[in-house]
């Protein structure tokens, strides 16, 4: 995947013409246009150097073609070098174009792993320091040209230094966000297409007996001109009896699997709110740590449609609270006439407070070298929180109040949301024997 996110050779040497654009439009205009005195034929070697390896790139290497780390940083150097020489010629950091240094650092920054932009800022910060003490004069008409105190300068160098340390941090750290919020999103999607996969087997079955319809039916035919060509007490005739029966067989079989996507799949299909804990806590009981369920409400007991994503999104959470626990792993259910609540709590050490603000984010853990070697991406939770959401829940991420220690997680739906699109099946089911209540 990293390597997707390479620089594309396109883009640098499309903002590289742009930039020469502008740089000859501004020399060009700064010496016919103001009368500024300054060395032009310079200046426009420097710009045509510039010039000369786009296009050799653009020979080179096709349009499509992406940057590797080391090959990118070294252009995006030679652009700071080259806009350094322009600087040289044109008065250092006294000319106002000097804040053009941010800009390959910033490109760096959103594209670059962050060592490679520490070098390239320190390099432009390095020109900048030089360019500082030594450059020609800023071109001005006359003989009457500007002088800036000392302080003026130092401050302009420090303004731009400062400039380019937080540009590109700024930059490197939306450019992360983005990049880890893509990646965690494909982690998603990719649970999502493995669940959809699983629920789209019955139009596969549907399919099939569709296709298998037309030779069922040669079958069926044949097996009726035997039945009436042979005499009915010779020695085939249990035998093609046996085959027509055996071909109904198949109809029937041919015929439910057709019909598989509208019909009901009856008690299976529906959980309720105890059957839901129980499918997701039930693969977690293995590891040994007891679970203390808690049931309150009033009458009748929510009940919802079987979702792989809401039984995956929960199934995660617990899952992350059972490898924290010390002792055991609390689940509280509640609901009234208008909302239905879970709240899956452990003992553990709890969310620490700069996780607890950023709980659910991708790429982040609370897991530490005590209790989880090697810690965690967080995805997770991003996961669990992802679907849960599209599901209808709201999430809440706390820590248990004192006395108590760990983490709680919230989550809450509107009754009419988790019970939507219940199949029309008589009889509600038993809870099952198998879940225990622990005080």
């Amino acid at each position: 995947m990293r390597s997707n996110r390479h620089l594309r050779l396109d883009t640098l040497v499309r903002l590289r013409w742009l930039a020469i654009a502008g740089q000859s439009v501004a020399v060009a205009g700064v010496h016919f246009g103001l009368g500024f005195l300054l060395p032009f034929g310079w200046c426009f070697g420097v710009i045509a150097i510039s010039a000369w390896l786009n296009i050799a790139l653009r020979v080179r290497f096709p349009l499509s073609h992406r940057l590797r780390d080391a090959p990118a940083t070294a252009l995006l150097a030679f652009d700071i070098v080259q806009l350094a020489a322009l600087l040289y010629l044109t008065g250092g950091l006294q000319n106002p174009f000097a804040i053009l240094f941010l800009a390959p650092v910033l490109i760096s920054a959103t594209a670059l792993p962050p060592q490679r932009t520490l070098v390239l800022g320190l390099l432009a910060a390095a020109l900048a320091t030089v360019l500082s003490r030594f450059h020609l004069p800023l071109p001005w008409a006359g003989p009457d040209r500007p002088t800036l105190p000392p302080y003026y300068q130092l401050g302009n160098w420090v303004a731009l230094v400062l400039g380019l340390a937080f540009t590109g941090i700024y930059a490197w750290r939306v450019a992360k966000e983005a990049r880890d919020l893509s990646d965690a999103l494909a982690a998603t999607e990719l649970v999502l297409a493995r669940e959809q996969h699983l629920s789209q087997l019955d139009g596969l079955a549907a399919a099939a007996a569709h296709e298998l319809g037309t030779p069922l039916g040669t079958i069926a035919l044949v097996a009726r001109e035997l039945t009436r060509l042979a005499p009915p007490d010779g020695e085939m005739a249990e035998d093609i009896a046996l085959l027509r029966e055996q071909v109904e067989r198949c109809r029937g079989i041919l015929a439910k699997l057709s019909s598989l996507q509208d019909e009901d799949a009856g008690p299976l299909d529906r959980l309720t709110l105890r059957l839901l804990i129980e499918e997701t806590a039930g693969p977690q009981r293995p590891f040994g740590v007891p679970f203390e369920i808690t049931m309150q409400g009033e009458k009748p007991e929510p009940v919802c449609r079987r979702n792989p994503g809401m039984i995956y999104g929960l199934g995660n959470i617990v899952d992350n609270a059972v490898d924290f626990a010390r002792a055991a792993v609390t689940i509280r259910a509640s609901w009234t006439a208008s909302h239905v609540t879970l709240t899956i709590a452990d003992d553990g050490p709890g969310f620490p407070p700069d996780v607890l603000m950023r709980a659910g984010e991708p790429y982040l853990s609370r897991g530490t070298a005590e209790n989880r070697a090697g810690g965690g991406l967080g995805l997770g939770l991003f996961i669990a929180k992802t679907l849960l959401e599209r599901g209808g829940a709201s999430i809440e991420f706390s820590n248990r109040p004192a006395p108590e220690s760990g983490a709680s997680i919230r989550i809450d739906w509107p009754r009419d949301i988790f019970e939507a699109d219940l199949p029309a099946f008589g009889g509600t089911a038993a809870p099952p024997s198998a879940l225990h209540e622990r005080g």
